[in-house]
């Protein structure tokens, strides 16, 4: 996102923004710079836009910008590039990122971010344990991760969704009753208490508001890994400034403003369900059918901090993410087949074991 740099006032080199500090600071001498954060930007920052008068308006009122944007090649992740890289490696797969090969994008400018809380030597050895931990990996996986265990800082792109629904629904109402039924088993006429359903119709109409209802704006990450990575803490987002991105990767969002929308529609609807089958009560729920209404629509457009760590193993290329805020890790992993393979015939000897000790007796 960002096209400035900030020359370290002591020794010319590029200062880089210092996770867990509200500072830039050089990696060559140390020197810092302060930032000073503007508590009336970052009220207005979280401030949501309306999604309805936006997308009218065709984004012509509204913070956008032009960002120089490469495309990977191998991967399809898509970053942008300060105005003083001429290249570099993606992030997301290690292959090589000539500027010569970006191009200007218009995007929505985000309107927060939370910067990153987690030191990169926090985030290694969080790598290192995880890995350590992991049952039935390869053995030579340490190896090839101590190897190529470089990380990576990248703010990723997330919207995020407020709403009020108004849901008027038709469904059932199941509710259960026992009662003895008699039965005959080996000529012998015997009883037993069975549990029956009976159901009633049922409708109504429920409110659910929704607030900060997060979508990733990224095709490259694994989805299953990074929604693992929450729960992130919204509550420290700050404005959007070029200084909390220096020396990190900004990764530009490929799940638009519409498309991120049906995303967050249907994890509505999974919470809609829920207090519909509240609202019909019972012991049983049905639904058969719910035509949810959505008004008040508000969005953000806002930057979160993930460090990222990708090796290859084989022919494949496994990824691990860390929450930049929290320090979770959530990714990708091989399975040796031997080592499974020897635990099932160590289970198989052990079992046989005890049937063979049982008859002993």
């Amino acid at each position: 996102m960002s096209t400035k740099t900030f020359p370290c006032t002591q020794c010319g080199a590029k200062l880089e923004f210092a996770p867990g500090q509200s500072a830039l600071k050089c990696p060559y001498c140390g020197h810092q710079n302060a930032i000073e954060v503007d508590v009336e930007a970052t009220a207005a920052a979280v401030e949501e836009l309306d999604y309805a008068a936006y997308l009218a308006e065709k984004a012509g009122n509204e913070p956008s910008l032009s960002a120089q944007t490469v495309k990977c090649k191998a991967c399809g992740a898509q970053s942008q590039f300060a105005a003083n890289i001429v290249s570099d490696r993606c992030p997301f797969c290690a292959a090589p990122l000539i500027a010569a090969e970006a191009y200007l994008q218009r995007i929505i400018q985000p309107k927060a971010i939370a910067a990153f809380d987690i030191k990169e030597g926090e985030a290694r050895q969080k790598f290192t344990d995880w890995i350590g931990g992991l049952w039935f990996a390869p053995n030579a996986l340490k190896q090839v991760y101590r190897a190529e265990r470089g990380l990576k800082g990248i703010y990723t792109p997330y919207w995020t969704y407020d709403a009020a629904s108004d849901t008027p629904y038709y469904g059932e109402r199941g509710v259960d009753y026992t009662e003895t039924e008699t039965y005959t088993e080996n000529g012998e006429t015997k009883t037993r208490n069975v549990t029956r359903t009976v159901w009633y119709p049922a409708s109504g109409q429920v409110h659910v508001d929704f607030d900060d209802v997060l979508v990733l704006g990224s095709r490259t990450l694994p989805a299953e890994y990074a929604a693992k990575l929450a729960p992130w803490r919204l509550d420290k987002l700050q404005a959007y400034r070029d200084d909390y991105v220096s020396g990190f990767t900004v990764e530009a969002y490929q799940v638009g403003l519409e498309p991120g929308f049906d995303a967050a529609r249907e994890e509505m609807e999974g919470v809609i369900r829920a207090e519909i089958c509240r609202d019909i009560g019972g012991d049983h729920q049905r639904i058969s059918s719910m035509s949810p209404r959505y008004s008040d629509i508000h969005f953000k457009h806002v930057l979160l901090p993930i460090w990222l760590s990708s090796y290859r193993y084989g022919d494949k290329v496994y990824r691990f993410l860390v929450n930049g805020q929290t320090g979770k890790v959530q990714g990708e992993r091989p399975y040796s087949v031997w080592k499974i393979m020897g635990a099932v015939v160590l289970g198989l000897v052990v079992v046989g074991a005890l049937i063979w000790a049982s008859q002993q007796k």
